[in-house]
């Protein structure tokens, strides 16, 4: 089976001062930094990966780098797995989106999934864009295993998308592992590799 080992990426200055970032250029942490060493030494212990591909995103790509030295591996670039775009959220504070939803009449709480900000995604949107990605780098390697440095709307999306059902979806911590096995174009349940503690859905 192929293996998705699915990392986010270490604490940003975002999550440090629990605002959504203003920019994709937002670095990570040394928080950020000791949790992706740390990340690089699970997947080392548990994994042989080939190859890992990141998110363009600045706090994905450093997480990226300190993982691939410690792995030997090069680093590629795979645009749609970005995290999910807040539009005029951008810069704001994690109380202010909550402060929104409950204003907005379009909010569902029942689907809360589907609810976008004005000029931005809303989950749904983020796991339609990210499956396709995912079916392609699994086209190209069907047998591989892949470490995958996203985000955390990304991986609450693609367990969605692999359980079926946005209830119950995990959110993981920063540099939380995710692995999803795939064999002939069919997921496996999605297992949380070590830390089983999560985070916030807004936590980015």
């Amino acid at each position: 089976m192929g293996k998705l080992i699915m990392v986010r990426h270490g604490e940003s200055e975002g999550n440090r001062d629990r605002r959504f970032t203003i920019s994709p250029e937002v670095p990570i942490t040394a928080v950020g930094r000791e949790q992706a060493r740390r990340a690089a030494e699970q997947i080392a212990q548990r994994f042989k990966p080939s190859r890992l591909i990141s998110s363009p995103f600045l706090r994905a790509r450093q997480t990226s780098a300190i993982i691939a030295a410690a792995l030997g591996l090069e680093c590629e670039i795979v645009h749609d797995l970005h995290e999910r775009d807040l539009g005029v959220l951008k810069g704001e504070s994690y109380d202010l989106m909550r402060e929104l939803v409950k204003r907005d009449p379009a909010y569902d709480a029942a689907q809360g999934w589907m609810w976008r900000p004005e000029r931005g995604e809303s989950y749904e949107d983020v796991r339609l864009r990210v499956v396709r990605a995912i079916d392609q780098i699994r086209a190209r390697h069907a047998d591989d295993e892949i470490v995958i440095v996203s985000h955390g709307g990304v991986m609450l999306s693609m367990w969605a998308h692999v359980t079926g059902q946005w209830h119950g979806a995990h959110l993981p911590p920063n540099c939380g592992i995710v692995l999803i096995e795939h064999d002939n174009g069919r997921f496996a349940p999605p297992r949380i590799i070590g830390d089983e503690g999560g985070s916030t859905p807004e936590a980015g």
